[in-house]
């Protein structure tokens, strides 16, 4: 028997929504920003699922502040759900009662107080996901009822430029309006004519123009004058040992001193061992000022990016050849797509960590800070829909001396996810611990696992000042644990190696110390690098480099 139903209740419950707003909101869909508190009382409900635009760079801070200033007492238990959490006007809704639940990537700044707030129960927390995993979502089962997005320019029409920092924007709001939901935009102005249009006027229902410019944070940026002769050893290790063993042409960099320090060796060292051509000719990351010197010198064919960087708008705009960008001439970042790429078409990731256990676990969280993850792990580990295959990424699924066991006789590649880490990291911690400080943190917030970053049989390579483990090549977990203590110097993972066994590795090539790579420690030095300082990044860019104030001393 046929059931009678509505099969419109969203598109009508938006409809006596919008109807509500209309008083606020004049022709172009513009509201003044005096009215948007206003606004956001009209569209919002109790215990809506609400997104506000916050990536580990832009952040929609008019719109979440406004949401702030709404009364708890008619808007409350809001289920928030963001890839980053990391204003503190975001963790204010749930200090008020206007937000109760929380769906989330990346905790950044704000982490200590989202486990705090978890404990306290003022978060209940469902869980911390990936980018892209989160994104999927979005289109699953969290989907947001309401979305509070920013954006650079905004027409006379509603249309929106996202331009150098399109990010997240896109997903989030092709999610809502084609569930029926409401798309609110804070804009840093409202122009007769946009460069280019990244959202038509016809999936937004309000914009504003913000007081002020949208906060962004140059997260990318790192000074090559902190640079350290002992960041440059492991980057010397690295692209001996691994970029130049399995001519690895596709990888992320991650964020971090290593990684700066490899692209900053790229036009010296690697040139010197032949690279050119053979290793990182496509990547995925945003535009680090630190790849300037090896875009310069024809290393890069390709870089699609997450996000933009501060300062490097110009620069990017003139080296259009690497990177995407629009008819305007300006990049088009996109964090979707670029951690699609990193999941499926990357043959290598790089990156550090906080603790590495004694099994290959690796964790950025801590006892008291609940950090997530981003999109590490979306790159960091071994892609199991990935079927094309590449040299590098075939070349390490041979080595991996169990493949049979795990499927018989059928030839498999397999994903290089390298961990770059000093045995003891900031204030002496140990790089190498016995159990994660994750397993603390997921009773403490009550979680129902550890919250681990990047799995230890995901994990194929370990590099340290000590030298590289090469985890894909131990037959079983003994083998594997036996070169992590290999690797962890005096840490007491560390001190629990067996000489022996350790010579045995190093003979079997699952171990190798930087004199067995044939690496002179001597040269692990500044000279190496192919600019030692901010304002040589921006001589070799040819002017086109413009570091934000903070980065500049001269």
């Amino acid at each position: 028997m046929k059931t009678e139903r509505k099969w419109d209740t969203l598109a009508s419950d938006t409809r006596q929504r919008m109807e509500a707003a209309a008083r606020y909101i004049g022709p172009g869909k513009q509201v003044k920003k005096e009215d948007t508190v206003a606004l956001l009382k009209s569209v919002i409900r109790s215990f809506d699922r609400v997104n506000i635009e916050g990536n580990n760079q832009k952040q929609a801070d008019f719109l979440a502040d406004c949401l702030l200033q709404v009364d708890p007492a008619e808007i409350n238990n809001l289920h928030m759900v963001q890839s980053c959490v990391p204003l503190a006007s975001h963790l204010d809704m749930f200090e008020k009662g206007i937000a109760k639940r929380l769906d989330f990537a990346f905790g950044g700044p704000q982490a200590a107080r989202v486990a705090k707030f978890i404990r306290e129960g003022k978060i209940e927390l469902g869980a911390i996901h990936t980018y892209l995993e989160l994104f999927g979502r979005y289109f699953l089962d969290l989907t947001p009822r309401v979305s509070l997005i920013c954006a650079y320019e905004a027409d006379r029409e509603g249309n929106l430029y996202t331009g150098f920092n399109t990010e997240d924007t896109p997903v989030i709001v092709e999610a809502t309006k084609f569930r029926q939901g409401i798309v609110i935009a804070q804009v840093n102005k409202i122009v007769d004519k946009l460069p280019r249009v990244d959202i038509p006027a016809g999936w937004v229902d309000a914009v504003i123009e913000s007081p002020k410019p949208f906060f962004i944070e140059p997260l990318f940026t790192r000074d090559p004058g902190l640079v350290t002769d002992n960041h440059i050893l492991l980057a010397m290790m690295a692209l001996k040992g691994i970029y130049g063993e399995y001519k690895v042409k596709r990888l992320n960099h991650g964020i971090g001193f290593l990684t700066s320090a490899i692209e900053l060796i790229l036009p010296t060292y690697g040139e010197e061992l032949g690279l050119k051509g053979e290793c990182c000719t496509h990547m995925v990351l945003n535009p680090h000022p630190t790849m300037i010197p090896a875009i310069e010198a024809g290393w890069v064919d390709t870089i699609h990016c997450f996000g933009g960087e501060l300062g490097m708008e110009e620069y990017v705009r003139a080296r259009s050849d690497v990177f995407f960008t629009g008819p305007d001439g300006s990049l088009r970042s996109n964090r979707a797509f670029a951690q699609t790429a990193g999941h499926y078409a990357l043959d290598m990731f790089i990156g550090g960590t906080l603790q590495i256990d004694k099994f290959g676990n690796s964790s950025t969280a801590t006892a008291n800070r609940v950090a997530g993850f981003g999109g590490a792990p979306n790159m960091g580990c071994d892609s199991k829909g990935r079927r094309h295959v590449t040299d590098s990424w075939l070349k390490c699924g041979q080595e991996v001396p169990n493949m049979h066991d795990l499927i018989g006789d059928m030839p498999r590649g397999k994903r290089l996810v390298v961990q770059g880490v000093e045995t003891f990291g900031e204030a002496r911690a140990p790089s190498f611990v016995d159990k994660l400080d994750a397993w603390k943190l997921a009773e403490n917030a009550k979680l129902d696992l550890p919250p681990v970053m990047i799995y230890g049989d995901d994990v194929t390579h370990i590099i340290t000042e000590d030298g590289i483990a090469y985890l894909n090549r131990a037959p079983n977990m003994d083998v594997r644990m036996a070169a992590i203590r290999a690797v962890a110097g005096y840490t007491e993972i560390g001190l629990a190696e067996d000489p022996a066994e350790t010579k045995r590795l190093r003979e079997a090539k699952i171990f190798q110390t930087p004199e067995d790579l044939g690496i002179d420690r001597s040269r692990a030095n500044r000279d190496l690098l192919a600019a030692r300082s901010m304002r040589d990044l921006v001589d070799i860019s040819g002017g086109l480099y413009n570091p934000p104030t903070r980065f500049r001393n001269w």
